[in-house]
């Protein structure tokens, strides 16, 4: 199958300042085709504007794999080498399970270059109970530090994956899409004991999105949105005979602002992750 282009805004970043970059900087190493250097950022040596998608396998088969790759033909990762952070408070999302479908696609954490999958359970593809109305995600150089205990939900340790998204807009995306998003709103859920962070954003390209910038715009622009996705969530799990889900900082959504802090933090827990700061276990880091 041929790859698919797709078009993506990217930029180099602190963790607290936009800035860029010259090639020739000797504060810059290159590591698997990332830039590294002392101080915390998150960039990409090789990635530009244009990254494809390769699918390999047939879809919803336990060998199908949607791989990323850039203009020059190689492999990269969706979690690893697509930037976080567009400025303006913007940012890439990757879109894992388009709205109203079921297939429990994810990026494969473990995996070299880590692409798109359908999760498995004892060898036999998952999908969720009832479709997901909206486009469900991960946020790229992202991740939820399971060895770190947050005292502001419950004492939750992160999930070791990347952080998730859930875009309310109109379209319906596709496998593998990146879109630029605002953040608007932050579900702490609580699975399993693990802390599961849902961030709520729109996409710059709905026609809503000028008219939303925080959680009670949402409310207001898009009403009854977020109690339907915490519920969504919360009671997804009911019909194969387990116990609801639980949300943190007293069952509501929290603010934009709390958005961004959870971005941040978990944007800092990934850049220790790939700078071997924390013991990565199983998952890939190319």
């Amino acid at each position: 199958m041929a790859p698919t282009t797709i078009a993506a805004a990217s930029s180099c970043m602190l963790l607290k300042t936009p800035f860029s970059l010259k090639r020739g900087s000797k504060a810059l190493s290159f590591n698997n085709g990332r830039l590294l250097s002392k101080r915390l950022f998150s960039c990409n040596a090789i990635y530009n504007s244009q990254v494809r998608i390769k699918r390999e396998g047939q879809p919803e088969t336990l060998n199908y794999r949607v791989f990323f790759e850039d203009a020059s033909g190689k492999k990269i990762s969706p979690w690893h080498d697509v930037p976080l952070h567009l400025g303006n408070g913007v940012f890439n999302f990757i879109v894992e399970i388009p709205k109203e479908s079921s297939a429990k696609m994810e990026v494969a954490t473990v995996e070299l270059y880590t692409p798109i999958k359908q999760d498995t359970k004892k060898g036999k593809l998952r999908y969720y109970p009832y479709n997901i109305n909206w486009n469900y995600g991960l946020l790229p150089q992202t991740w939820e530090d399971p060895s770190f205990a947050n005292s502001e939900v419950e004492g939750a340790f992160g999930d070791n994956d990347p952080v998730d998204v859930v875009e309310i807009g109109d379209s319906r995306g596709k496998i593998g899409e990146i879109l630029k998003v605002k953040p608007l709103a932050a579900l702490a859920m609580i699975d399993e004991g693990e802390l599961d962070w849902k961030i709520v954003a729109t996409s710059l390209d709905d026609p809503r999105a000028s008219l939303v910038d925080d959680v009670n715009d949402v409310e207001k622009h898009f009403p009854g949105t977020l109690t339907a996705i915490r519920n969504w969530f919360r009671d997804y799990k009911i019909p194969d005979g387990k116990p609801a889900n639980n949300f943190g900082l007293g069952n509501k959504a929290a603010s934009k602002e709390y958005a961004l802090k959870v971005i941040k933090e978990t944007n800092e827990s990934w850049a220790k992750l790939v700078k071997r700061s924390i013991p990565a276990g199983d998952l890939s880091l190319v």
